[in-house]
């Protein structure tokens, strides 16, 4: 992730005490992985601190794994040592701002010198003043955890506060410095929970009371409801930014969040739905950046969906002149060129280059030097907008051929028998009148042909001039060959009687066959050479349920081996098994062959190796696990419909230019990379983003800012050659405190879910974990150190724009690709990684920090929908009705006590006792309830990439416990700390690296 730099008066070079370490389990220490012997990480940690000085052992591999199960109980005596440690212990209910244990919930804690350990003097009071904004009054909404007492007021940011003076915010004595987000580090909480958390977070929780054996009675803990809420900022955001216009005139804005519904008006700089950046202002040097430790990235989506209400990118065509670039480094005119010379000569905004203008282009310039046809031309006058591209970008110098759709079914025996083959022949009539088109044309210039297999290929002659389709079988699948040219790839409206009668045959063609063996990596060979025999570029869609054990390329063995998980060896997981996939997608990206997969998994089917060709080719992977006909078609439909009909370009080449100081060292998405600059990929469609790190390699100044171009070369579904450019100038600051202000925090993550995700890879999860707990304390301490005006060091100072970032954090550290949880399969691990590996921001947001609505709360008159609660089961309450998605599942929560004429009006039965749980639709009953609680399910869903599953989950019945993974503040199941366990484990990390 971040190389470390050392923070304050850390010594770099610190030494590690000679003999031998102290024994014991590890808290995060600082030293991570290097303590124990492990070569330097590609994602290093922060420098070791003086383990002299350490309040506990440094990491030590041992053969335990990192989450004790039940049965791995620690000594009584060590957690009494790690309890002290903490400092949690020596809080009486004598002090000031706690109640006596048996005094039922604290008040809100508003003196400092209530958290201290004892030798501390009294400190003047915690929380800085902020604007008032009034938490929601308690009701059954906030479940059985809302506090008796009256709510407190609370601040901007969330947090129980005294009220200032006036609403304004009252900014803190030091300048430029974000709103510090102070309250006091959680107190003693209640029994093995904190224990847990100390013990081996990143880790499990030691299971059960017995363990707790001779320590003092739990104490009172942190009120959930005074630490920052990811709600609350949602609503503060869409409450100052929502429905307004954002217009992108001015360098270095941060934009609305992702959850806020805005429009975006493009003045010269990319809409956010293009690129978001993990910060809007760049540090000037490279020591600032090491010493903040915030990567500087940028999500780029370069085909986002665009709301009808803003205008679509303009077409810029200078005929055979092609666009207008820099001589030197070849930039795309843009707003950031600088016109000189009365209009002969411009200065490139990238590499200072001064270029003659062409004769062709010529302009005078007004009062102000700017181009009399400044607003008249897109590329001078917009953040982003497309060229026409000359032959000179083609292949061979020739324009393309329109690209080609393959539909590839595999017709082993379970998926004839289970009815899956004729219902994809079905659907196929119907999303083949839909297939994509250019907005001026009439019919799409989509070619298609279909392929079936099982241990042999099938190629079918689907020519208009047939009276029936022809087959031919191929039975090499080591040197796969096409038995036909002509006949193959057609025009669906010219064939569509003769494609319509092979889509009614193919289920009875196969009806009586016994095959169960399939192959796959000679399927996607076959569609690959086919697109190369027509010369163009395409995507297959393969629709497959097995593990492919013939005897063929490919071949893989059941290596499910649970035994891996906990250890070094684990990686090996989410490696392929073979590298015949890896060169394969290599192959396809070379000719513009996209792959895109539905599975349909009964047992392991190895994603790790059959997703590695759809993640590198820019394809989809779709998984339906144990595919029932009756519950999950429409899922699986949707899913089809919508990856058809997505906007999409072909044989695309990415490069991103940045101007002089910094550049591009990173990249992380559905891509394949020949060298460090060109970013290949077979097919992009607007769903899919790449996510770009930069690193400095010279100053960079504050009056010309930071300037990214992202300009992606593609061929457009009429096999038109395009240049998509995407321009954004951001911020340079030598003040720290500027940094953080710009910062995004849902940017942030997105940038650490996915090199955390690439780097499982290579390395052991535990550490991977141990890193990025250690790069949100450092971020958190530098800002601490260097921003923030002092207070004590009992209270956790967060910035503004970070407030948000420990809960983030804490859900992607509990996310299942990084935290192995025994009943979570190795297939869907391998899954969620790849699906994170190509998200957006807004998806990713969603999907780590899922959606929670209670239902019960909805006025069926309104169209607003009603406000999300947290993520948490306090939140739940027995008379409610819930609704949580994520961007991938849905669930409707009933609670035990659901109000009858609620149930009556969504499922239309008398009581909750008849509602059947194994529907995965609601049933149309014609009541306002169930139309609102529909049409909020579909709005919900029509922004995401995947058709969300639903599940119905009746309160304390055994499909809870897949549920409750979702509440992602709470404590997880099978290992995994609380919100408010982390942010005490991320406050003492801080006060290590700040002592």
């Amino acid at each position: 992730m971040k190389p470390a730099g050392p923070l304050g008066a850390a010594a770099p070079g610190a030494m590690l005490p000679p003999g031998p370490p102290p024994s014991g389990p590890h808290q995060f220490g600082q030293n991570g992985a290097h303590a124990s012997g492990h070569p330097p990480q590609r994602f290093p940690g922060p420098p070791p601190v003086n383990s002299m000085t350490s309040s506990y052992a440094p990491y030590q591999p041992s053969a335990q794994p990192s989450y004790p199960g039940p049965a791995s109980a620690s000594p009584v005596s060590q957690l009494g040592s790690q309890l002290s440690a903490l400092q949690i212990n020596s809080y009486g209910s004598s002090q000031p701002g706690m109640a006596p244990p048996s005094q039922g919930p604290p008040g809100p804690p508003l003196s400092a010198s209530a958290f201290q350990s004892p030798p501390r003097p009294p400190q003047p009071s915690v929380l800085q003043p902020g604007s008032q904004v009034l938490p929601p009054p308690p009701t059954t909404l906030n479940g059985p955890g809302a506090s008796g007492l009256p709510p407190p007021t609370y601040r901007q940011d969330g947090l129980p506060g005294p009220a200032p003076p006036s609403a304004q915010y009252q900014p803190p004595p030091l300048p430029g410095q974000g709103l510090g987000t102070g309250y006091p580090p959680q107190q003693a909480s209640s029994g093995p929970q904190m224990a847990g958390a100390q013990l081996s977070y990143p880790g499990g929780f030691p299971a059960g009371p017995a363990q707790m054996a001779g320590l003092p009675p739990p104490q009172k803990k942190l009120d959930p409801d005074s630490i920052p809420s990811p709600i609350q900022v949602i609503e503060n955001d869409r409450a100052t930014r929502g429905g307004q216009v954002y217009a992108t005139n001015t360098r270095g804005q941060v934009p609305p969040l992702v959850t806020t519904d805005c429009m975006i008006q493009d003045q010269g700089n990319a809409s956010p739905r293009y690129i978001r950046c993990t910060t809007y202002c760049f540090p000037c040097t490279s020591d600032m950046a090491k010493q903040s430790q915030i990567p500087l990235a940028a999500v780029i989506k370069p085909f986002a969906t665009i709301p009808s209400n803003e205008t679509p990118l303009f077409l810029v065509n200078h005929g055979e002149n092609g666009p207008v670039r820099c001589n030197r480094c070849k930039a795309y005119m843009c707003p950031f060129m600088q016109f000189i010379e009365g209009g002969r000569r411009y200065q490139c905004g990238f590499c200072n280059c001064v270029n003659d203008v062409p004769p062709f282009y010529f302009q005078h310039l007004d009062h102000i030097g700017r181009r009399l046809d400044h607003y008249e031309k897109p590329e001078l006058s917009l953040g982003s907008y497309e060229y026409v591209a000359t032959l000179d970008y083609c292949r061979k110098n020739k324009p393309p051929n329109p690209p080609a759709f393959i539909f590839m079914i595999d017709v082993s025996y379970s998926n004839i028998k289970n009815g899956l083959v004729k219902l994809i022949c079905e659907e196929l009539k119907t999303v083949l009148e839909k297939l994509p088109k250019e907005e001026q044309e009439e019919t799409s210039a989509i070619r298609v042909g279909f392929i079936t297999y099982n241990k042999v290929l099938h190629f079918f002659n689907i020519k208009s001039n047939l009276a029936q389709p022809q087959m031919m079988v191929v039975t090499d699948v080591g040197e796969v060959f096409v038995p036909l040219l002509d006949g193959f790839l057609v025009n669906y409206q010219e064939s569509q009687s003769v494609i319509h009668n092979l889509l009614d045959q193919i289920p009875e063609m196969f009806a009586d066959s016994n095959e169960n063996e399939t192959v796959f990596a000679p399927v996607i060979q076959a569609g690959m050479e086919a697109l190369k025999a027509a010369d163009c570029p395409g995507k297959l869609f393969i629709f497959h349920s097995s593990l492919p054990t013939a005897e063929a390329p490919g071949k893989l063995k059941n290596r499910d081996d649970k035994k891996l998980v906990n250890t070094d060896k684990e990686k090996i997981l989410f490696q392929p098994q073979t590298n015949v996939y890896d060169s394969l997608a290599k192959d396809c990206v070379a000719h513009g062959c996209s792959v895109t997969l539905f599975l349909f998994p009964s047992q392991y089917v190895d994603v790790a190796s059959l997703g590695l060709v759809p993640q590198l080719t820019g394809g989809t992977l779709y998984k339906y696990n144990n595919f029932q006909i009756h519950l999950d078609s429409q899922q699986f439909l949707n899913d089809l419909r919508n990856d058809i009909e997505k906007k999409i370009g072909f044989d695309a080449i990415m490069r991103v230019r940045t101007s002089t100081g910094f550049r591009a060292t990173d990249f992380f998405g559905g891509i394949f990379m020949n060298n460090t600059t060109d970013v290949e990929m077979a097919a992009i469609d607007c769903d899919k983003a790449v996510t770009v790190e930069f690193k400095h390699d010279d100053k960079l100044s504050e009056d010309s800012g930071a300037l990214i171009q992202c300009a992606v070369l593609y061929t457009t579904l009429s096999g038109q050659r395009r240049l998509r450019i995407h321009n954004l100038g951001l911020n340079c600051s030598s003040q720290l405190a500027d940094l953080y202000k710009s910062c995004e925090t849902d940017a942030l993550i997105n940038f650490f879910a996915k090199s955390a995700f690439k780097a499982v890879l290579h390395q052991p999860l535990k550490v991977i974990r141990e890193i990025l707990v250690n790069q949100t304390a450092h971020m958190l301490a530098c800002y601490r150190k260097n921003c923030a005006s002092p207070s004590a060091a009992s209270q956790l100072i967060l910035p503004d724009s970070m407030k948000v970032l420990p809960v983030y954090m804490n859900c992607l550290l509990k996310n299942c690709v990084l935290l192995s949880r025994p009943e979570i399969s190795t297939d869907e691990r391998a899954y969620q990684r790849q699906l994170v590996m190509t998200m957006g921001v807004a998806d990713s947001q969603l999907f780590l920090y899922p959606q929670l609505l209670p239902i019960h709360t909805l006025d069926v008159k309104s169209t607003v929908s009603p406000a999300a609660v947290r993520c948490s089961e306090s939140r739940l309450s027995e008379e409610g009705i819930f609704l949580l998605a994520n961007g991938l599942n849905m669930f409707l929560w009933l609670g035990v006590s659901s109000p009858p004429e609620l149930i009556q009006g969504i499922f239309n039965v008398p009581s909750l006792a008849h509602v059947n749980t194994d529907m995965t639709l609601l049933p149309e009953v014609g009541s306002p309830y169930s139309q609102r609680l529909r049409m909020i399910m579909s709005i919900i869903q029509q922004k995401r990439p995947y058709s969300m599953k639903l599940t119905i989950v009746k309160q304390r019945e055994q499909p809870e416990v897949v549920f409750r993974q979702f509440l992602v503040e709470d404590k997880g199941l099978y290992g995994g700390a609380s919100y408010v366990d982390f942010l005490c484990c991320v406050h003492k990390e801080i006060c290590q690296l700040l002592n």
